[in-house]
């Protein structure tokens, strides 16, 4: 099972893509910043935009998926 959180953000496309078995990917203006591989409960990503602006991504659950991603600690999604 696939689940994918998109964003813009000022010009900027974040994605992340959650398989159930096999980890997460952190994709930004689509190029792969960051995965975490294997089944998790619960998984951390970070990355950077083109400015140098940190991006992290917090990603888990049990039953549902839950994804927050923040920019230089300001959180600008939640699902």
């Amino acid at each position: 099972m696939k689940k994918v959180f998109e964003v813009n953000h000022h010009g900027n496309h974040i994605l992340i893509e959650n398989y159930w078995i096999n980890g997460e990917k952190l994709y930004v203006n689509g190029e792969l910043q960051d995965e975490n591989l294997g089944l998790a409960l619960r998984g951390d990503l970070k990355g950077k935009l083109e400015d140098s602006s940190e991006i992290k991504v917090t990603i888990g659950g049990f039953f549902t998926i839950n994804c927050k991603i923040f920019l230089e600690n300001r959180l600008i999604f939640s699902s």
